[in-house]
């Protein structure tokens, strides 16, 4: 079911004029990007314990009002001097990755995507610092980012901040005048925040919206009539959780290894993976309490052997495939992978492709081990984006499945998964009970594929796996209304 605010925004007028400010600390993500920085800085041991205990005290004295935000902006920023602003940039980019990306509440990205369906301008203020905010903001596609600047000579910080601290009023009036200089009706436009301090920056628009808010702000919108959404957080998951995941995580032990019983005694490689990739998955699946809502799913048996490709945000999404194709399934790895001790044993078992990704010019070769296997019957596994997207915007397509595909004559099958990483999400390992919508595509010939027109036959499957995920299809459907751009 769509989010409630984000279906009301479907209705509203479309346009550039009409704009989405986000403040990003507790309403886009769950809790404080500062906190992730200052984890990462002691984990690799770049935070001193002075400084550390210079910020606690600096915090502590915000909270309990013995001093203002600005204080603890200068007291933070002090810690950047003489950091290379590149480095910082690249630090950001990581984090978005490992940590960021998992924080982000996914009813807080449908509304994004909602503003984004209405042609809305977009913009991130915020009073944290360029490198926190900016690798979101890319990565989600907005607009602008309003934030806190810090000074610069050369690439190098000096430690203090460049113009003003965006907290309270100052993100108030940098919004209005990012409003002025681009022709923004700020009448019309909507704005999101969680504190006390966002209730200035929160009135300046016209359709204000108040998400978790803590005791003062909610105080705020009740007076003022603004709405309030209230999400789940994304932090500790509970015991009951962890508890389900660990049995989860045993049930494929234990498949594996009766896999391996049966491989044995019926002297059959095929018979220990198919074992395990099918009772594996179920195990896993159920005892973690996730469901799989699934259309299309009769499409998988009579396209085999061929090339699965799917949508990649979540460790989930392997066992999801794995539970869906369920039998004569194997993936592809680099040929290093064949070495390493642990994987590398259960990848020869598993009857993986190993190919050489040393020497591009001999793409075809490289890809042998693959054809083999599809000659074999089996059907191969990959996501085209090559690694996980840390939030549910997708990455761009790879050509190394439509080259599988192409050489070893088999069609490509798209497999569209919407919500894995709100199940176990990036940087968490504990799977929470839920739904997952998969939506299995008609196979796609590649019978007439070139060379020449490959770049134009990935961006048109592509754009089916966007417009999927963007007007996902009913039971009802069977997905004729997603047919692939014919050229």
């Amino acid at each position: 079911m769509r989010e409630p605010a984000a279906q009301q925004i479907l209705d509203a007028p479309v346009g550039s004029d009409v704009a989405a400010f986000f403040d990003f600390d507790g309403t886009l993500i769950d809790g404080y990007s500062a906190a992730a920085f200052l984890k990462d800085r002691a984990r690799r041991r770049d935070l001193p314990p002075g400084e550390f205990a210079k910020l606690l005290r600096a915090g502590l004295d915000v909270r309990s009002g013995k001093a203002d935000f600005e204080r603890f902006m200068r007291v933070g920023t002090q810690a950047f001097r003489g950091h290379d602003a590149r480095t910082l940039g690249l630090l950001g980019d990581r984090l978005l990755r490992s940590t960021l990306g998992g924080l982000l509440f996914p009813e807080m990205l449908e509304i994004v995507e909602a503003h984004h369906r209405r042609g809305h301008t977009l913009v991130i203020a915020s009073s944290a610092l360029p490198f926190q905010v900016e690798p979101v903001a890319r990565e989600l596609g907005f607009d602008h980012v309003l934030c806190t600047r810090l000074e610069t000579i050369g690439d190098l910080y000096t430690g203090r901040v460049d113009g003003p601290t965006l907290w309270g009023v100052g993100k108030a009036a940098a919004v209005r005048d990012l409003a002025q200089s681009h022709g923004i009706a700020l009448d019309r436009s909507y704005a999101y925040g969680n504190g006390n301090e966002d209730a200035e920056f929160l009135s300046v628009v016209g359709h204000p919206r108040a998400i978790n808010p803590d005791p003062q702000l909610e105080a705020t919108a009740r007076r003022e009539g603004w709405p309030v959404s209230r999400f789940a957080g994304r932090g500790w998951p509970g015991p009951h959780a962890v508890v389900r995941t660990a049995a989860a995580y045993g049930g494929m032990a234990s498949a594996f290894g009766t896999g391996l019983g049966i491989g044995l005694l019926k002297r059959s490689r095929r018979d220990a993976v198919n074992f395990t990739t099918s009772t594996g998955s179920d195990l896993t699946l159920a005892l973690a309490g996730v469901r799989l809502n699934v259309t299309g799913a009769q499409r998988i048996e009579a396209a085999k052997p061929a090339v699965f490709i799917f949508n990649h945000q979540s460790i989930l999404d392997g066992f999801i495939i794995m539970n869906l194709i369920r039998t004569d399934l194997t993936g592809v790895a680099k040929k290093e992978v064949a070495a390493q001790p642990g994987f590398g044993h259960f990848a020869r078992l598993a009857n993986m492709a190993f190919v050489d990704r040393a020497d591009s010019k001999q793409a075809v070769a490289a890809l042998q081990p693959v054809v083999e296997r599809l000659n074999e019957g089996y059907s191969i596994a990959i996501s085209p984006e090559g690694t996980r997207s840390p939030t549910p915007v997708m990455g761009r397509f790879k050509k190394g499945a439509f080259r599988m595909a192409m050489q070893g004559g088999v069609p490509i099958v798209p497999i569209v998964i919407r919500n894995a990483g709100e199940v176990l999400w990036r940087g968490s390992k504990v799977m929470r009970p839920g739904v997952v919508d998969v939506h299995v595509h008609e196979p796609i010939s590649v019978a007439d594929w070139t060379a020449e027109t490959l770049d134009d036959r990935i961006a048109d499957v592509r754009t089916l796996f966007l417009q999927t995920l963007s007007d996902w299809p009913c039971a009802a459907a069977d997905g004729e209304r997603f047919e692939v751009p014919r050229r």
